[in-house]
């Protein structure tokens, strides 16, 4: 273990530890976007930048990303400082420029200042940060069918040359996962779409309510070992039939 100090507390930590984690870990609050437990820290979006210095760095300091910044020992970190706020600050009058309608961006906005927006050059219902949340948990843990395509001002998040993608299994990882809402898709019935591909989704076998697709629930087959008929049980009724065998167990 090693010691460092964060906002004037000493703490400790293993060495290697991300600041975020530990900052966290000790009720500190550290604003981000492109972070997320499932995957590996990108510091893609730079809003959890803090400050950092040394006793032997003679008042010298440099702002990190506290996603992946490694502890040390005796290093010093402030979360707070003016040149932290200025630059969370920047960072967020781009993102309210490009992402007019994002809500979330609006609120954090509002939080460090920014009630009026002085720049738009995003469309007005434009809400991806292009953080990668999505595309790395796509890549990382389904079946990688989204990515960044085309450059510049032009960039965006979408399947290759923005066509229905082969791959994808409709699970919705990508959804879910985005905090600002970004990715659309709709579920009507038995039919879900996203990435302009519709999914059929498969009725409960119990209550015959929604599942998942028969594509998602043969890709988890591939990889549990588990016939794919016992992933077409929704949440509720799997729920009532752990209670009915934890009743059966206790008596």
């Amino acid at each position: 273990m090693i010691e460092l100090t964060i906002d004037g507390k000493r703490v400790q930590a293993r060495k290697g530890e991300h600041l975020l984690a530990i900052a966290r870990r000790e009720g500190v609050e550290i604003p981000t976007l492109c972070h997320h437990e499932a995957v590996e820290p990108s510091g893609a979006c730079r809003m959890c930048m803090v400050e950092v210095t040394r006793p032997d760095w003679e008042g010298w300091s440099k702002l990190v990303t506290a996603c992946n910044f490694p502890a040390e020992e005796d290093l010093i970190v402030r979360t707070r400082t003016d040149k932290v706020m200025q630059t969370r600050k920047e960072i967020l009058e781009l993102l309210i420029a490009r992402t007019p309608g994002s809500q979330l961006i609006a609120e954090m906005a509002r939080e460090y200042g920014l009630d009026h927006p002085t720049l738009t050059v995003g469309e007005l219902s434009e809400k991806c940060i292009l953080c990668d949340i999505c595309t790395r948990v796509c890549q990382n843990l389904v079946t990688g069918a989204i990515s960044r395509i085309n450059r510049g001002v032009e960039k965006e998040v979408n399947t290759p040359f923005a066509e229905v993608s082969d791959v994808c299994i409709g699970c919705l990882a990508c959804a879910k996962s985005c905090p600002t809402d970004a990715i659309e898709f709709k579920q009507v019935g038995l039919e879900r779409t996203i990435w302009g591909r519709t999914f059929d989704l498969v009725p409960c076998t119990q209550c015959g309510a929604p599942t998942l697709p028969k594509e998602q629930a043969e890709w988890l087959s591939e990889r549990t070992g588990m016939k794919v008929e016992e992933y077409f049980v929704c949440v509720k009724c799997k729920a009532a039939q752990t209670a009915r065998t934890y009743e059966n167990i206790a008596w």
